[in-house]
This record gives structure tokens, C-alpha cells and sequence, in this order.
């Protein structure tokens, strides 16, 4: 196994991993009266993210890995990390809206309104970066700042609502 694949099998096991706990955590807030919206967008955005992955291994396994990138792209896991634990039990992929709960406004939110877009689009570049994939970071950067921009709008629809409901006091 090359360090390319190992560090490629980490990644696949983390999102899959991710994909199972946003699962979970979409159960548990929909059981308490939260709903999800804009889903229209969402095969997009995991076929973006699962052909990322791909593209990855199918031209990147046997690379050499840069460590500055990968030094780079431990960093950008921090950041998800800090990101995941401050939204706890509410961290999910999709966009969920949970009535009368106050948005998160502490950690990494303090700063950026969507912190976890900005580490994705990090992880987008770094990753085929670390492995001399200019190319496919240049592409999937492009293609992911389309899927955002669909998913920022959305979601701060979505946030903006939440926020009107909760300050009328509105159930």
C-alpha cells in the first residue's frame, strides 16, 4: 500500500464514517420536530464529493505525497473537527431546521456564518494538491464553488426562516 492509499483509505473511512453520524443525527433531530429543506440539491453535492473521491484514487493512488499539502490538510481536519463539535448532535449534511432551537453562534461560528464550507473547499484543493493533481484540485474547486453557491443560498433561506420563526415564538 502506498502512503497515497493509505491517506486516500482514512479519507473514504472518514466520510463514510461522517455520512453514518449526519445519518444518526438527522434521525434524532427529526424525531424532535425538526424538518429538512432544499433537498433538491443534495444528490448534487454527493455526487460531487463521491466522484471527488474517485478521481482521487483512480489518478492519485500511486502519487507522491506532498507534506506540506498534507500538513495543510491535517490542519483543514482540525478545523472540520472544531466545526463538528460545536454543533454536537446538530452537525448533519443536509440542511436541517430545528423550530424554535437559537442558531449556533459560538466556536468557529463566531467568525463565519458557514465555517464548514470554507474547510470543504480547503479539503477540495489540498487533498489532490497533496497528491500533484493540479488539475483535478482546479476542477473540483470549480464544481464545488457552483454546488455552494446553490448550497449557501439555501441554507441562509433556511437559517433566515429559522431565525424569523424562533424570534415571533412561532412553533
Amino acid at each position: 500500500m502506498t502512503a497515497a492509499e493509505f491517506i486516500l483509505a482514512l479519507v473514504t473511512a472518514q466520510r463514510g464514517a461522517e455520512l453514518l453520524l449526519s445519518r444518526r443525527n438527522t434521525q434524532r433531530l427529526m424525531a424532535r420536530g425538526a424538518v429538512e429543506v432544499a433537498f433538491a440539491h443534495y444528490p448534487l453535492m454527493v455526487g460531487l464529493h463521491a466522484s471527488w473521491l474517485i478521481a482521487l484514487w483512480l489518478f492519485g493512488h500511486d502519487h507522491v505525497v506532498n507534506p506540506l499539502a498534507l500538513g495543510a490538510y491535517v490542519v483543514l481536519q482540525g478545523l472540520r473537527g472544531w466545526v463538528m463539535a460545536t454543533l454536537g448532535a446538530r452537525w448533519t449534511t443536509g440542511i436541517i431546521v430545528v423550530p424554535n432551537e437559537p442558531l449556533i453562534s459560538r466556536g468557529p461560528y463566531r467568525f463565519l456564518r458557514h465555517p464548514n464550507y470554507v474547510v470543504v473547499a480547503g479539503e477540495i484543493a489540498a487533498l489532490p494538491l497533496m497528491l500533484g493533481l493540479y488539475w483535478l484540485a482546479a476542477l473540483f474547486t470549480v464544481l464545488n464553488a457552483l454546488v455552494l453557491f446553490i448550497r449557501i443560498r439555501a441554507e441562509n433561506r433556511a437559517l433566515d426562516a429559522s431565525r424569523l420563526i424562533t424570534a415571533q415564538g412561532t412553533p
